[in-house]
């Protein structure tokens, strides 16, 4: 039996973007399961949109802060990322090292970020994997004085997408 590999065009259908900040009085977590990505086999391109109102938090008003006070979610609804996967062999099954050159754009600053990562082409479905630090001063995102200690200067993010054929 005979099967034709061919460079396909995929979207993500499911999602899953945690971030983590360790900090001294307390650690904070979210996650967001409602993402979108495109991504193209052929050229490496890929995009992704984050919905930051779509963050779910242990505490209700963590929630509220991270959207009125931090992220601004009303003036800067979406965090962005658009560039090219680099590292990836669409012939090759398994995992493979990769990474991710583009622009990420957070709370309405855009930034040149390259993400080392891995892909994984298994059973016919391709997951994108990576976990990086993002500075939130690089994003111009404010901590106020009296919270510092409660907030990291930095976060870990981890993304993982899983995608099917369009």
């Amino acid at each position: 039996m005979t099967f034709l590999a061919y460079s396909q065009k995929f979207t993500a259908d499911k999602t899953y973007i945690k971030f983590f900040s360790n900090a001294a009085i307390e650690d904070i977590s979210a996650v967001n399961t409602k993402s979108s990505s495109i991504f193209n086999e052929a050229t490496g391109d890929i995009v992704f949109s984050i919905p930051i109102k779509e963050f779910e938090f242990a505490k209700s008003l963590m929630k509220e802060h991270f959207n009125d006070k931090y992220m601004e979610t009303e003036q800067f609804p979406k965090a962005t990322f658009q560039g090219k996967i680099s590292g990836y062999q669409p012939t090759a099954t398994g995992e493979q090292k990769a990474s991710a050159t583009g622009k990420m754009t957070i709370h309405g600053v855009t930034e040149d970020v390259e993400i080392p990562g891995t892909m994984i082409n298994a059973n016919g479905v391709l997951t994108m994997k990576a976990k990086f630090m993002v500075k939130l001063q690089d994003y111009k995102i404010t901590i106020p004085q009296l919270l510092w200690k409660n907030i990291a200067e930095q976060v870990e993010v981890t993304v993982e997408f899983n995608y099917k054929s369009l």
